[in-house]
């Protein structure tokens, strides 16, 4: 039996492809292949949504040049991985109009859910801090109200702890969210 196997899509492939598409499910391109996100659950959204004015409250409070957005920007990975996060910042100028791909993002943020739990605390982690401007990856879970920060140091190395309350510092860019922000 012969199977055909598709040449795995490369990032510039993909966003060519999803900008002629309509209706399409949320996706993400993992290795060269296109994966459809499930739906979610009205606390993961409610907590997306939370998350984005947290932060843009914060880039307000710290008056620094950064943007926030919601999901729906692709941050690419590597050649053949691009992950659409639930929230994201990046500084400097604003993305252009009709951008789909979110260059330099310094903040990530993902709202656990039951199907995203694993690939959230293990290989999106690992992909997320391969960028090197990456400096704080936040790991929201809903069902516990906590945050797990995990954060590049000077000298690069990563660690990451569990916060229940207080304040978050997220330096660079110099903002800092209350816990409770992220689940109002």
């Amino acid at each position: 039996m012969n199977i055909a196997l598709r040449r795995p899509f490369t990032v510039e492939e993909y966003l060519a492809w999803a900008a002629t598409q309509r209706d399409l499910p949320r996706m993400e391109l993992i290795n060269g292949q296109i994966v459809a996100m499930t739906p979610e659950r009205v606390e993961h959204i409610e907590i997306k949504v939370a998350a984005v004015l947290a932060l843009k409250r914060a880039i307000s409070r710290a008056g620094v040049p950064c943007h926030a957005l919601g999901d729906g920007m692709t941050v690419r990975i590597d050649d053949h991985t691009a992950y659409e996060p639930d929230a994201l910042v990046y500084c400097g100028e604003r993305l252009k109009r009709g951008a789909m791909l979110a260059r330099d993002p310094v903040i990530i943020v993902e709202v656990l859910s039951p199907t995203t739990s694993h690939t959230d605390t293990s290989a999106k982690l690992i992909g997320y801090f391969k960028l090197p401007s990456v400096q704080h990856y936040l790991i929201i879970d809903p069902d516990t109200c906590a945050v797990e920060q995990h954060s590049r140091a000077a000298d690069g190395t990563v660690s990451g702890h569990a916060v229940t309350s207080g304040t978050i510092r997220l330096d660079p860019p110099g903002l800092s969210v209350d816990v409770s922000e992220f689940f109002e």
